[in-house]
């Protein structure tokens, strides 16, 4: 499979590919910078240049190429509500119609909680990440294509588990970036999930196992 990246060079973004490239798929990835790309690059990683809050649809559409899939895990990283609004949000908008221009069915964008920890006053700018995070959804599920959101809980550098809670809900709790990217491959190369949103934390369940417990039964 051949996958491109929105937002490689991000900490989710570079586990993914890195677990995407042990299961064979080529895998290419927008970066801003020289030096990220150079990084890609000598991980065996495809580098594509571009800016995701100035390109176009058209442009993204340029970059993806043949492409058979689009992940989507670039984010503000929390630079304030205008870099949210223009990276999680327009930024998102854009790379769904880049997928429409380029032909690209299969989509997958990381999201959040909904109810991300709501018990804690974080301010108007979480709120607003949060309201992003949320239209950014409802333009994938809108959109026709053949979508996967997936919210994963509130993310740890440590070392992957390998295991996993994933359902359409699940307490919000914490889960490792690597157990994230490593659900994130498992989804994409499992075409009977389709068009379903998915919560993700940490549990018991080994990702394979988990992702399979949640295809739909005809």
């Amino acid at each position: 499979m051949k996958v491109f990246v929105v937002g490689a060079a991000g900490r989710v973004g570079g586990l993914l590919a890195r677990s995407l490239q042990d299961r064979g798929d080529a895998v290419s990835g927008l970066v801003r910078r020289a030096e990220q790309g150079e990084t890609l690059r000598a991980a065996g990683i495809e580098p594509r240049f571009g800016d995701l809050t100035t390109l176009s649809p058209a442009g993204l559409a340029e970059l993806v190429g043949d492409a058979d899939a689009i992940v989507f895990t670039a984010g503000a990283g929390g630079a304030g509500r205008e870099a949210t609004t223009a990276i999680d949000g327009d930024g998102a908008r854009t790379a769904v119609e880049a997928a429409r221009i380029a032909g690209v069915d299969r989509f997958v964008l990381v999201s959040v909680f909904p109810e991300a920890w709501r018990e804690r006053d974080l301010g108007p700018d979480f709120d607003h990440y949060i309201a992003v995070k949320k239209d950014a959804d409802v333009t994938l599920t809108r959109s026709g294509l053949d979508w996967i959101i997936l919210r994963p809980a509130a993310l740890l550098d440590e070392p992957g588990r390998g295991t996993v809670a994933l359902g359409p809900a699940q307490i919000h709790e914490t889960v490792t970036r690597q157990d994230v990217a490593d659900t994130l491959a498992a989804l994409l190369h499992e075409p009977r999930i389709s068009r379903q949103i998915l919560e993700l934390t940490g549990g018991d369940t080994p990702i394979l196992d988990a992702v399979r417990a949640n295809i739909r039964r005809s």
